[in-house]
């Protein structure tokens, strides 16, 4: 177990060390965001050490150009990187004509916090800077989450000497990169500044793309808590737009920077005149005032947490771990916008360019489903519908005809757009999470009418996909799919990848189950349902071929199944053999040894034990678990959490207890080193599934809601509110019994660690 990094607090993320070469990693923690803007934690003032400045906008993307080899015909013109935005929290002190640079002061003493619970970060230091004059900074911010395009800071500098000389110089800093260009050029282009007063605007372009951005603040000044009118100076310096002013102060004199500011876009519906709607937004916003405008801000997060928080008593560790989460993929994506969706690092860093992966399908859907209004997932899941056709012609480009649907692994709107021909065209299991999605969307809320509107839709063209993308072999007298990456891509272009096979099998056999209940729950013929689907039952029969003879690689030696058909050629030694300073392997080894290797970087063959749970028996499980957790360096953020879930099943629950925190502390304790890079936002929805899927043992079959309940031994009791049928329950489990209460809705049917029971509204259920 890792050292904790951050002090234990169950609301707090709290550092009271300066390192300044550990702030970067610090960045990531402490970002924030709202589900349309974000930005990571930097610090206001210059800071001359390793750093990330970043400021982004959802949605805001340039097209980078792909670097390929021109024989890979079909390969995606761009990769989508979302957009480092002019940086509007930036405030250039200097003190006694010598600028503050935190990196070359003393900092005496030093504490940040993280509070979640409220939704703000705030940082206090004591610095004796670099010309000897003692000052303390203290500096608290938020991002509104009701007021979607603004966030605010309060600073402020007291000094312990006589005669300080403060220049304060709040501005936009437009001399901000991306650090993941793939030909480092600049994705904004300045189109016009705007500084008067204490009001600035910088207008933006996007380059090659049609979006245009408006970065803005307007801030005030406090000394001593009375407002003063100040003088405003010109800048001189062609990348900070702003004014600055000069302060003369004495000891114990305490100077206040009260800045709001932020971002509207072109996507936003208000299009005409940004400069008058920034002005009014600004002006309403200093009205208000930090205090009231901070208070709103925590009123609409206890709305939040009022049905998204877990409750852990007993353990610490896991009460602040899972709060992180939970808060993080709130700030990342809420559901206010149905035009957005979740990149796998937020608002917190610049990998993975900030776009949508199957990680939303596999990994967030059933947090939202859970802890949202069921509109939030089903927009989600609109997208895919939306980008059917854009998913089709995907298709197209490797081949394939008919309607076959592949839909992209990496998209921003709909087309692939990634710059890895294993992860673009290889990596197609990504089908199944979205039809996995559908399935859990239609049991978890009873909306039949998306499927038979648009999931069918979706389910055939996924299905002719897999028809036209596997191969019958002569050879062995089954169907194969060739020259795949399964969810362990730490091999590349394998043959019968099990775990895509499988979900090339469910996905044909829940499509033609789904195209049957439509016909039952309509009362008409299935061929009525074939027509107006434009499917025949050719078509069909050649579907029940496949997943009558599809090849699923198994040893009857090891009684599980082979990974991959050329899996057991490796050297199979487990990861006790990999020397610890080789740790994580894709920083210290070679690609080539890496892809020789036997090790895993996520579950592969068990992510099929996770989605197909009742296909397979208990000793199946077992037996496959067994096997494949000594291969498996879970190198990837999305691993541990399944291997939670799973140990949950077989009530190996101090087994699943490991793997929950190193799936929910992975970015608090930095189990990957390379926390720099951002947050892991899309595995933090694994973390709570980890608690509910796993520990709870929540789950529908057959109609009905299963709750199975387990509890660690360091935890005392939690407990949770779940949304799921059109009700919401809450329940609560210690080690003595379970207790579950409607809160809203009608009577609803459970089976209850084992035991069919009805509950009531206003009653409690105790097992």
């Amino acid at each position: 177990m890792l050292k904790n990094k951050y002090i234990l607090d169950p609301w707090s993320i709290i550092e009271n060390k300066f390192d300044s070469t550990k702030m970067i990693d610090s960045e990531s923690i402490f970002s924030l965001g709202n589900g349309k803007i974000g930005q990571r934690g930097n610090f206001e003032e210059d800071f001359s050490n390793n750093k990330t400045i970043g400021n982004y906008i959802s949605g805001i993307y340039f097209r980078d150009k792909t670097k390929v080899g021109w024989w890979k015909k079909g390969y995606p013109e761009y990769f989508a990187k979302m957009v480092n935005c002019p940086n509007w929290n930036k405030i250039r002190i200097s003190i006694n004509n010598q600028l503050l640079d935190l990196n070359k002061c003393k900092i005496l003493s030093f504490k940040r916090e993280l509070n979640m619970k409220e939704g703000w970060c705030e940082r206090k230091a004591l610095v004796l800077t670099n010309n000897s004059i003692k000052i303390e900074i203290q500096s608290k911010k938020f991002i509104s989450l009701k007021r979607v395009n603004i966030g605010a800071i309060n600073y402020k500098i007291k000094v312990f000497d006589d005669n300080v000389n403060i220049n304060v110089f709040p501005c936009i800093d437009i001399n901000v990169r991306n650090n993941d260009s793939n030909w480092n050029e600049p994705f904004l282009q300045t189109i016009d500044s705007i500084s008067k007063n204490n009001l600035s605007i910088v207008n933006s372009k996007v380059i090659n793309s049609e979006f245009q951005i408006s970065t803005f603040f307007k801030s005030t000044y406090s000394l001593n808590n009375k407002k003063v009118d100040i003088k405003y100076l010109e800048s001189n310096d062609e990348n900070l737009i702003g004014s600055s002013s000069v302060f003369s102060l004495n000891k114990d004199d305490e100077l206040t920077i009260f800045k709001v500011g932020g971002y509207i876009n072109s996507n936003d519906s208000r299009k005409k005149d940004f400069n008058n709607i920034i002005e009014k937004e600004c002006e309403n916003a200093l009205k208000t005032g930090f205090i009231d405008l901070c208070k709103e801000n925590t009123d609409e997060w206890k709305k939040i947490w009022d049905d998204s928080d877990i409750i852990i008593n007993g353990d610490v560790k896991s009460q602040q771990a899972i709060r992180f989460n939970i808060f993080h993929l709130n700030q990342t994506f809420n559901g206010n916008d149905s035009s957005l969706n979740i990149g796998p690092k937020g608002f917190t860093g610049e990998k993975y360019g900030g776009v949508t992966y199957w990680d939303t399908e596999a990994y967030c859907i059933p947090f939202y489903l859970g802890t949202k209004d069921s509109t939030v997932a089903k927009n989600l899941l609109n997208q895919r519908y939306d980008q059917l056709k854009n998913a089709i012609k995907n298709a197209e480009k490797i081949g394939l005809n008919h309607g076959a649907a592949l839909y992209p692994m990496v998209t921003v709107n709909g087309e692939e757009c990634h710059n890895e021909w294993e992860i673009t065209f290889e990596e197609i299991h990504r089908n199944a999470a979205i039809a996995q999605a559908i399935k859990k969307y239609v049991t978890t809320t009873g909306n039949y009418k998306f499927l038979e509107n648009k999931g069918i839709k979706i389910l055939i063209a996924i299905s002719r996909f897999w028809q036209q993308r596997v191969n019958y072999s002569q050879l062995i007298n089954k169907y194969v799919i060739l020259g795949v990456t399964g969810p362990n891509e730490y091999e590349n272009n394998v043959d019968n990848n099990w775990y895509t096979n499988y979900s090339a099998k469910w996905c044909l056999e829940f499509t033609i189950k789904q195209l049957s209940e439509i016909a039952k729950r309509k009362n008409i013929d299935k061929e009525i349902v074939f027509k107006n689907n434009n499917i025949n039952i050719q078509e069909i029969a050649n579907w029940k071929k496949i997943i009558n003879n599809i090849h699923l690689p198994y040893s009857k030696d090891l009684n599980v199944f082979i990974q991959n058909d050329g899996f057991l050629n490796k050297d199979l030694q487990p990861i006790d053999n990999i020397k610890s300073d080789e740790r994580p392997i894709n920083q210290n080894w070679s690609w080539d040894k890496i892809l020789r290797s036997p090790y895993i970087k996520q579950a592969d063959v068990l992510q099929g034990f996770y989605f197909f749970e009742n296909d397979f028996s208990k000793s199946e499980l077992e037996s496959n678990f067994n096997y494949y957790e000594q291969f498996t360096v879970h190198e990837s953020s999305l691993s541990a959490c399944i291997h939670s879930i799973l140990a949950s099943r077989m009530n190996k629950i101090e087994k699943a207890y490991e793997y929950y925190i190193r799936a929910s502390r992975l970015d608090l304790d930095d189990y990957n080193k390379e926390i720099k890079q951002g947050l892991h936002i899309t595995s933090m929805g694994g973390s709570w599934m980890s608690i509910i899927e796993g520990f709870a043992g929540v789950r529908i079959f057959k109609e009905k809601l299963y709750i199975n309940t387990n509890i660690p031994k360091n935890w005392d009791s939690y407990s949770f509110k779940l949304n799921i049928k059109n009700r919401k329950i809450s329940v609560l489990i210690n080690k003595h019994e379970t207790k579950i209460e409607l809160l809203l809705g009608e009577k609803i049917d459970i089976v209850l660690n084992n035991q069919e029971t009805t509950i009531y509204p206003k009653t409690i259920k105790i097992n």
